[in-house]
């Protein structure tokens, strides 16, 4: 080996570790995969394309889902004035309307809106389907730009990106639990 080829090999090293972490990453499925791949199940296998629920994590709190099979599931969770009110269309199974009135009528600032393009999970980088966008307190455009966000490092945008996958999931669990009640 040569002296040359010798100083490289260190950054060659390094090049190489960079590049297999920034992948391991961008391969990892998220948390909400899963999820999405059991709501999608129960939801076929019960004929909804919408479903809502509680969200367990506020007295307030709900949830509610659209289901376009094998394209997309819009999720929104947030906090309402008058819970009695979508409790009694849970009961009823008016679940579009829930959903309807989670984006136009909720507590202000405790709304999360989500958009799985591809109901398949989301993914901290734009594929071959589209990006995935999470909009709740900060908005998130997953598209792996995270320059274009005005973040500061990948890191940042990393740890978002895992924020915005652990709370989908939570709604998603919520979901779920819903629709293996029976509604």
């Amino acid at each position: 080996m040569n002296a040359t080829v010798r100083r490289l090999v260190p950054f060659l090293i390094a090049g190489c570790a960079i590049l297999g972490v920034s992948n391991a990453v961008s391969a990892q499925e998220s948390k909400s995969a899963a999820l999405v791949k059991e709501l999608s199940q129960l939801m076929d296998q019960a004929k909804l394309d919408a479903i809502a629920a509680r969200d367990p994590a506020a007295n307030d709190g709900f949830v509610a889902a659209l289901y376009f099979p094998g394209t997309q599931l819009l999720v929104v969770g947030a906090r309402y004035q008058v819970p009695v009110l979508l409790n009694e269309r849970i009961a009823k199974k008016e679940f579009r309307e829930i959903y309807t009135d989670l984006n136009s009528a909720c507590v202000a600032g405790s709304k999360y809106l989500i958009m799985d393009i591809g109901a398949d999970g989301l993914k901290a980088k734009r594929d071959d389907k589209g990006f995935d966008t999470f909009d709740g307190p900060k908005s998130l455009v997953l598209d792996g730009d995270w320059k274009k966000q005005k973040m500061a490092s990948e890191e940042e945008y990393t740890k978002a990106f895992n924020e915005a996958d652990e709370r989908y999931s939570k709604l998603l669990a919520a979901l779920i639990a819903q629709v293996k009640k029976g509604s």
